[in-house]
């Protein structure tokens, strides 16, 4: 046994490295960028490459910006680390990291792996700025055959036919969408709404002002934040520019998790350590536009619950949270499933200041929460850190509960999914005529600021949900101007809708 009673199997972290390279800084491609990450969680263990060395696994969240096969191996190679196995997770969602730790921490816990590595990168500003240039990136190409040993999750389609018809199929319109869901929910006025957004966002970009790895490290108001301007364009209403997710840096982290008994023999000091304590996982109702609320994410309560259930602990005893920020609905709906406040000022919903402002690396956000929150408990040496992680439009989530302290009981990967207590599903469709309740909609704009439809969710009186996506101005004019949110419409087939 390690330290009296713990089990010499119990998975702990005990290595977390980030780098990011701002325009100026470097010209590493995604493979350079993990290489330098991982690095760093060598030299943050106190081991050097000695724990690398002796990595069984290597563990990387699919890169998208470029089409490597298997990250893992090249990250290997390159570090002259020879693994017993490559894992990586599915080409889409940012639920990834949270996923292979946990994934990660079972296999420890079993027996079945004493050291691993788990890493993520992106570099989609460095591609864009080679694009604006005419250029290509050089990068390392993999061949067809070239496979890693495991993949982790699904990538199953992530819209339906009727999401597709309305050009619900990209985040910035799904999450727009349930934002209105929200605030409809919430039962504030569209001002009342945007201010509590501006507020909201502004609170996590002060958290990113102090954070040395976030890509815009600066303070926001509420007000600059919810004032439309040449930097904050409308994109989707309700949401402007800098409401919005940013996948345009060039960002890396990496962790080392290790059984208790590889880092005592490796001579890691113990206020390195901070214990995985439970993680949980659990899908959505696939399809956005078949959740019987829109407002709501029973997958993320189930999650939360088992986590936390497992760990011991309730949420009031989490003193570090970071919850997912693609966009605010997301942490809103979040904050609702977990019962946390979301003004709490001695506790604010993220550690790293979310994906708009300290960034949002493709699937891999999550790695820096992670890596953020160990280096947070080792500080304090006692408490909890909670982070959730999110896959495509609330539908693939997953939740991590992190200690210093050690556990009480064996660590669990738990799948949380079903039985789980929702509101019954909808049918939804994009060719319903007859009246209906306006539930939700957005209005996209083009980059000049011009609205260019309206996407519109109404339920009709048998339940069904009715998709709609409309140009007609006048509509456009009502949803931005009168907000007719709870109005009875008429949906005249797909494309046409009256108030």
């Amino acid at each position: 046994m390690t330290h009296g009673s713990l089990d010499p199997r119990t998975p702990v972290i005990v290595g977390a490295g980030q780098i990011v390279q701002r325009p100026g800084d470097g010209d590493l491609d995604p493979i350079g960028l993990a290489v330098e990450a991982v690095r760093r969680a060598g030299d943050d263990s106190g081991t050097g490459d000695g724990l690398l060395r002796r990595a069984d696994s290597m563990r990387h969240v699919a890169t998208t910006c470029w089409p490597y096969r298997d990250e893992a191996a090249l990250i290997a190679a390159a570090l002259g680390i020879v693994p017993r196995e490559t894992v990586r997770t599915t080409l889409f969602g940012g639920d990834g990291p949270q996923r292979l730790v946990g994934d990660t921490a079972r296999s420890i816990a079993n027996g079945q792996l004493e050291v691993a590595v788990v890493s993520g990168a992106e570099a989609v500003a460095s591609v864009l700025a080679l694009q604006r240039a005419g250029t290509r990136p050089t990068w390392a190409e993999q061949s067809g055959d070239v496979e890693p040993a495991h993949v982790l999750g699904t990538d199953r389609a992530p819209t339906s036919e009727a999401e597709m018809a309305v050009g619900l199929m990209a985040p910035i319109y799904n999450y727009a969408l349930l934002e209105t869901a929200v605030r409809a929910s919430s039962g504030a006025d569209a001002h009342e709404h945007m201010q509590q957004l501006g507020a909201l966002w502004s609170r996590f970009s002060e958290v990113a002002a102090t954070n040395p790895y976030a890509w815009l490290p600066q303070g926001r108001t509420a007000a600059e934040l919810i004032e439309p301007s040449s930097a904050n364009r409308p994109v989707a209403a309700p949401y402007l520019k800098l409401l919005t997710a940013n996948i345009q840096v060039d960002q890396a982290s990496a962790l080392i998790l290790c059984s208790a008994h590889a880092a005592e023999a490796a001579g890691v000091p113990r206020d390195r350590w901070v214990f995985v304590r439970s993680t949980a996982y659990a899908h959505e109702e696939w399809f956005m536009s078949e959740r019987g609320e829109l407002a709501a994410a029973p997958a993320i309560r189930a999650a939360g619950k088992a986590a936390l259930g497992h760990a011991g602990v309730g949420i009031d005893d989490v003193a570090h949270i970071d919850l997912y920020s693609c966009f605010p609905s997301a942490v809103q709906i979040a904050a609702r499933e977990l019962d946390v406040p979301l003004d709490d000022p001695a506790r604010p919903l993220t550690v790293t200041g979310g994906l708009t402002f300290a960034g949002g690396p493709g699937n891999n956000y999550a790695g820096h929460s992670i890596a953020t929150l160990v280096q947070r408990l080792r500080a304090e040496g006692a408490g909890f850190g909670l982070a959730t992680a999110v896959g495509w439009y609330l539908t693939k989530n997953a939740v991590g509960v992190y200690s210093a302290q050690p556990p009480a009981q064996p660590f669990r990967d738990i799948d949380a999914g079903e039985p789980i207590e929702r509101p019954a599903p909808r049918q939804a469709g994009s060719d319903y005529s007859g009246t209906a309740t306006l539930e939700a909609y957005t209005v996209p704009y083009a980059r000049d600021g011009t609205p260019e439809a309206a996407i519109v969710s109404a339920i009709a009186p048998d339940g069904t949900r009715a998709l709609v996506r409309s140009g007609d101005e006048d509509l456009i004019a009502a949803l931005l101007e009168a907000d007719p949110l709870g109005s009875e419409v008429t949906v005249h087939g797909p494309g046409h809708l009256t108030i």
